[in-house]
């Protein structure tokens, strides 16, 4: 009995470990990182009456529209290909790097950098369309085809009449079906950032893809968005005579940025300012949220251990870089990282927490196990914030509100008469619960 007594007090005096769990509630605004034209906003202002000029002289401040000659562009369609399939319904030629021409018939060309060798041709190999376009690997494009070998495969780039590019690329970027000033404004848009974009020296001037514009060949065109391209043929927008950068994006979230404030070190651009974009509340994404997240889950996605994340605003409200606290200390993360490695739909993010521990003196006594517990909070960027409890593993029902000091953090006592769990939990979301035993 004695013994007993004895290992019951060392067990009373040692510290005991604190039952803690938090949660990370994350929503936002917009899509896209925020610069220049919202195409969500373009729409709503087209459909507020508004001209396609007005639309860009709006997202492009002291900007203007100006005419500028036809050119060809040059885009990257397949890369680092062992095998490359070219056809045609009609007849069609190849012309070498010494401009000797070849006339093919109609039919199937299977490329290999063997075969290429033994054609007897010089490369860069410049296929040419007859009467019906050009395919590659299936795909149909207007203009020529131009085969390269780079490090013993194939690419091919698509070169062709910039409009008929943008044929390609406008109804992949935004939906055909919208208001026509809307498309025209994406077509002039869509050429003035090809143009102020273009890679003069190199194999190719454009991506398929996002990394430039979205390009889909005759597969994507529209007769809505060819008569947008026709209807503004050769018009850009410029910045004191020469083609802007005319970054654009799905929604804003009612106000774009700055291109300074999205990327960090880049030169402020004195076209690309934040502005009000009240009309691209009918985008689903103009609000998105909730998404839950436990340290655990913010861990694995951030490479470390995560207690906290504290975010930090630009001047137009979006986030510029976030702090991660870990157990060993802080470090930083810019805004635009964080989105990727979460997955967020924007910069344009607000971190809310739930924060629940079970307060535990570092020495108990016997009589302190029947007093009441302490249960210890923290709250950040949520309201009307309720203390829920679930006894014995039946429903959740509301214990009392809680009300956070001005630094988020607020006790309250419990007295548990069974094995008792609680929770932090408003009409946005409900934190992971900390269970208290009954002494």
């Amino acid at each position: 009995m004695r013994r007993f007594l004895l290992v019951l007090a060392v067990a009373l005096c040692a510290p005991a470990p604190a039952a803690a769990e938090t949660l990370f509630v994350i929503d936002g605004r917009g899509w896209g990182h925020g610069v220049g034209m919202s195409q969500w906003g373009a729409r709503g202002y087209a459909e507020q009456g508004w001209r396609y000029d007005r639309i860009l002289s709006h997202y492009y401040r002291g900007t203007r529209l100006q005419a500028v000659p036809a050119r060809p562009v040059r885009v990257l369609l397949a890369e680092g290909r062992p095998l490359v399939t070219i056809r045609s319904t009609k007849p069609f030629r190849v012309v070498d790097a010494r401009g000797k021409k070849k006339t093919l018939k109609a039919g199937l060309q299977r490329l290999v950098p063997a075969r290429v060798a033994k054609l007897k041709l010089k490369l860069p190999l410049r296929y040419e369309p007859g009467a019906a376009p050009l395919q590659l690997d299936g795909e149909a494009y207007r203009g020529a085809l131009v085969v390269h070998r780079v490090g013993g495969r194939l690419t091919v780039v698509n070169k062709l009449p910039l409009d008929r590019y943008l044929r390609g690329v406008v109804p992949w970027e935004m939906p055909d079906e919208w208001p026509a000033e809307a498309l025209r404004a994406q077509a002039v848009v869509a050429r003035s950032y090809a143009l102020a974009t273009l890679k003069p020296g190199t194999l190719f001037d454009l991506y398929p893809d996002t990394r430039s514009q979205v390009y889909g060949g005759i597969a994507a065109e529209e007769d809505t968005t060819n008569r947008a391209i026709g209807s503004t043929a050769g018009q850009v927008v410029s910045w004191r005579g020469r083609v802007a950068t005319t970054f654009y994006h799905s929604t804003s979230g009612g106000r774009t940025t700055s291109n300074a404030e999205a990327w960090p070190g880049a030169t402020p651009v004195p076209y690309l300012v934040p502005v009000g974009d009240p009309f691209d509340r009918a985008s689903k994404h103009h609000r998105w949220g909730p998404f839950e997240l436990t340290p655990a889950e913010a861990g694995r996605r951030l490479g470390g251990a995560v207690r906290d994340l504290v975010v930090s605003r630009g001047a137009s409200g979006r986030a510029v870089e976030v702090t991660i606290e870990g157990e060993s200390g802080s470090r930083q993360m810019d805004a635009t990282a964080f989105r990727r490695a979460l997955d967020l739909r924007s910069t344009w993010f607000t971190v809310r927490v739930l924060h629940l521990e079970q307060k535990v003196a570092a020495r108990a006594s016997l009589a302190a196990l029947r007093r009441p517990v302490v249960l210890r909070g923290f709250l950040r960027g949520l309201r009307k914030v309720r203390l829920e409890q679930q006894v014995a593993g039946g429903t959740w029902t509301a214990v009392r509100r809680v009300h956070p000091r001005a630094d988020g953090w607020f006790t309250v006592s419990v007295t548990p008469k069974r094995t008792t769990s609680y929770r932090l939990a408003n009409h946005v979301a409900a934190g992971a619960a900390v269970t208290v035993k009954a002494p």
